[in-house]
């Protein structure tokens, strides 16, 4: 695909890319069965360069569908199973002592899971949070520290970390600084009876499904760019803003944002679904971002974001009841 700004060649690879979206979508649909938007989201955090937090009890197929995605876009993966005896040299990798023939010594560096363009980290939450802390710089900065020396990994770099919910046992919630470099929180439900029926019938024979991989690192690094490019008109902006500043307790929030908000969404909310709201009508073939991207995309992008007080708890207030107060009239 070519870079170039020219709004001519612009909106050609717009179609371009989107066509191809649609065949990589496609591709993971032979795998994955009533899920199309908890995938339809998994795609638009990749184009969007952020990482994705998927959320669901055992058994939803969470890690098939992010092992799914990684074949079909065409990008090197590794996976971390973590547990709560995961030590953070584990993830990022660690020095060792070497000698040569000669009896000299040198410390040599052994690249962990980490460095790699797709890193699956299964239920993220099972490991302490020392070990969840090893990630922060990765996810922020594409790069990690060991021994003092930094390491850059390698671009595109994405985390897409599967979570159990936190009331179960033997979990460790996430701390607020690292729930905010995830771009977006995608809930994994049940299927329904018709995909639940498909699951049961496809995965119990011999038959094995031909992914093809549609893109490549390159590939998808210059859709990245293009969402980039795509235009978004000032209402959309807007709304944007309006909705975040919502969020937050003061003269600007909601009645029930003031009453049971204790953590509010920053800045980099406003960028995630700035960029998320571009990918998405890149994914659907469209030229822009409308207002309905943003009402859609609003929960996903912001829950992760936000703590109630115990008041809430007691009257009986979700963040869905939350976030919804804060998009009404737009």
């Amino acid at each position: 695909m070519s870079t170039s700004a020219n709004p001519v060649n612009t909106e050609k690879r717009m179609e371009k890319a989107a066509a191809d979206l649609k065949k990589a979508r496609a591709e993971v649909g032979k795998v994955i069965f009533g899920q199309d938007k908890a995938i339809d989201r998994l795609f638009i955090t990749l184009m969007s360069g952020g990482h994705v937090l998927l959320i669901g009890v055992p058994g939803l197929a969470k890690t098939l569908m992010v092992d799914t995605v990684a074949k079909v876009m065409g990008i090197s993966s590794s996976r971390i199973q973590c547990t709560p005896d995961l030590m953070p040299a584990d993830i990022l990798g660690s020095e060792v002592l070497e000698e040569d023939e000669k009896g000299k010594r040198a410390f040599r560096f052994i690249e962990g899971p980490v460095f790699t363009q797709f890193l699956m980290a299964d239920e993220i939450n099972r490991a302490s949070p020392r070990t969840q802390s090893a990630l922060l710089q990765a996810m922020q900065e594409g790069s990690v520290t060991v021994a003092g020396k930094p390491h850059n990994l390698p671009k595109p770099f994405h985390v897409m970390a599967t979570q159990n919910p936190i009331e179960q046992e033997g979990t460790y919630p996430l701390p607020e600084a690292q729930l905010d470099r995830f771009l977006m929180q995608v809930d994994i439900d049940y299927p329904d009876a018709d995909a639940e029926r498909q699951v049961m019938l496809v995965t119990t024979t011999n038959r094995e499904d031909d992914l093809k991989a549609v893109f490549s690192g390159s590939d998808l690094l210059d859709i990245q760019s293009l969402v980039r490019d795509t235009p978004v008109g000032e209402s959309v902006v807007d709304a944007i803003l309006k909705i975040v500043r919502r969020g937050r307790p003061g003269p600007e929030a909601t009645k029930m944002v003031n009453d049971y908000v204790t953590w509010a969404p920053g800045p980099r909310a406003s960028q995630a679904l700035m960029l998320a709201c571009r990918a998405k009508a890149l994914l659907e073939g469209r030229p822009a971002p409308s207002i309905d991207d943003v009402l859609d995309l609003a929960e996903p992008i912001l829950k992760h974001r936000m703590a109630l007080n115990y008041q809430a708890r007691a009257d009986g207030i979700s963040l869905h009841d939350v976030i919804t107060d804060m998009t009404k009239d737009l």
